[in-house]
């Protein structure tokens, strides 16, 4: 019986680390395996990893080696780079400029040029300051400060700084038609999406219509099957549609009793969806254009600067895209650390900077593959082993603070996302999240009450519960996580 003992008690130190407290780690594997026999767990693959930095020591791990489907998780990577890489303070940069010559009447002979440097935030709706009325209410005082009444030729649009294919081959065709779903341009707009309006019918099972669309005077055209559903249901429409054309199809059903209930759609073309509006505004501020707008491949070596248009703060974008999962956002920036690494952006280059880095910083990657940027593709695997020996390495960077400030923070009162409410003050957890359908997924940090920094990874794949069931799951496994404390060594 002693020699027994003696190798459970060897093999749970191995598990948890000679500065571990057990009843703490006794909890969160109880919660793991109460997680395992609940109901629609029989066929799922669960993983947990959980690694207290300040003691260099695992505190915890399940199956954590496996290669799962992270979802969002793959945000992490992708903006703890950019932060490195980009830095803080960097801003993506767009250009409106001219060829040609301006008359004494002040008509611009010649075309105007917008240029695309990447960024996610050219003109959305989320800050006044980025609206579309405000950018092109800032361009067109450019054309007026420079003189330029009349536009004697078109209003090109390039977008070299990416290449043209937004989506990935491995997304969902149920996803691309969706805002989630827009891809990534050389010249984003509008985060790449739209709203359409629905007037719920007068009773479930009615027709519901189209209110409006926004942005005004949008090329889109939709063929409409949505229908009303009870109240409270939500939106559970579905857009299909692809990215170069300027059809939808809507299906689903919206919720009974919400009148303009808006739904959110991947936009047509966005580079050409800006420069048609761009050039709409400037009809109706007394500017005529000549001529209908076009894509320019190439650019002229001639050009005259009017304007260099900054965005907001890596920052502030990288913060927007942890915290609201924005795949727009994160696309944006895989692409343009793939041009920042081989003068391009593409979906390939950005795949080959994220696995250079994992390479430069002594990461071994078995088992990894990262495809894209926000974790859309299915093809993205990761172990959480991994994903905790990248938080580890992240912890030890200069740019950690502010990359730990972009995540969702959990406080003691549970207002970020409504998970661990009720913890200890003096805890603070900050995470991000992933979800697919029979996928999800956590992982951050943890400051425990002893101010030691721990990282954890959660990720369970072909469960067959609901998204409400798993997400109490999660929480379920999270919490001992968040209030484990070591031993007093």
């Amino acid at each position: 019986m002693r020699k027994i003992a003696f190798v459970f008690l060897f093999l749970f130190s191995a598990i948890v680390g000679p500065n571990a407290n057990a009843q703490t780690v006794a909890a969160i594997k109880q919660s793991v395996n109460e997680v395992l026999k609940s109901a629609g767990m029989n066929h799922a693959s669960l993983s947990v990893s959980v690694y207290n930095i300040t003691k260099k020591e695992t505190v915890y791990s399940y199956q954590p080696q496996m290669s799962l489907i992270p979802g969002s998780l793959s945000k992490l990577f992708t903006t703890a780079i950019g932060f490195e890489q980009l830095g803080s303070s960097f801003r993506f940069k767009t250009v409106l400029a001219y060829d040609g010559f301006i008359d004494q009447r002040g008509t611009l002979n010649g075309n105007l040029y917008v240029i695309g440097g990447g960024d996610p935030m050219l003109g959305s709706y989320r800050f006044q300051q980025t609206t579309p009325d405000t950018l092109f209410a800032q361009w067109t005082a450019a054309l007026k400060g420079r003189g330029i009444h009349h536009i004697n030729g078109r209003i090109f649009y390039h977008t070299g700084i990416f290449d043209n294919k937004p989506l990935h081959d491995s997304w969902n065709w149920g996803d691309v038609g969706n805002y989630y779903g827009a891809g990534a341009y050389g010249l984003n707009f509008h985060e790449n999406m739209y709203f359409v309006y629905f007037n719920p019918g007068k009773d479930a099972g009615y027709p519901a219509t189209v209110a409006q669309i926004e942005p005004k005077a949008l090329n889109v055209r939709g063929y409409n099957e949505v229908t009303t559903a009870g109240r409270g249901t939500g939106d559970q429409v579905v857009i299909y549609g692809d990215p170069g054309n300027s059809i939808r199809r809507y299906c689903g059903t919206v919720p009974l009793g919400k009148e303009n209930f808006p739904v959110r759609g991947a936009m047509p073309s966005p580079p050409r969806s800006c420069t048609e509006l761009f050039a709409d505004y400037l009809r109706t501020h007394d500017i005529p254009v000549s001529n209908n707008v076009a894509e320019s491949t190439t650019l002229p070596s001639n050009l005259t600067t009017l304007l260099e248009h900054h965005s907001n703060t890596y920052y502030v974008i990288a913060q927007y895209t942890n915290q609201t999962s924005n795949n727009i956002y994160a696309e944006s920036i895989f692409k343009y650390l793939g041009y920042k690494a081989y003068t391009k952006g593409t979906f390939e280059n950005g795949r080959k900077n994220i696995n250079q880095y994992f390479k430069n910083n002594n990461l071994n990657a078995s088992g990894v593959q990262i495809v894209d940027g926000c974790g859309l593709s299915r093809n993205n695997l990761v172990t959480t082993d991994f994903v905790c020996r990248f938080l580890t390495l992240i912890q030890g960077k200069e740019e950690y603070r502010d990359f730990r400030n972009s995540l969702a923070k959990v406080n003691e009162s549970g207002t970020a996302r409504n998970i661990l409410k009720g913890l200890p003050k003096g805890i603070e957890v900050s995470l991000k999240s992933g979800t697919l359908d029979n996928v999800k997924a956590y992982a951050g940090y943890v400051t425990n009450e002893q101010n030691e920094t721990l990282c954890f990874c959660i990720i369970s794949n072909n469960h067959t519960c609901s998204n409400a069931d798993i997400k109490a799951k999660m929480e379920k496994m999270l919490r001992p996580i968040a209030l484990y404390k070591s031993s007093s060594k």
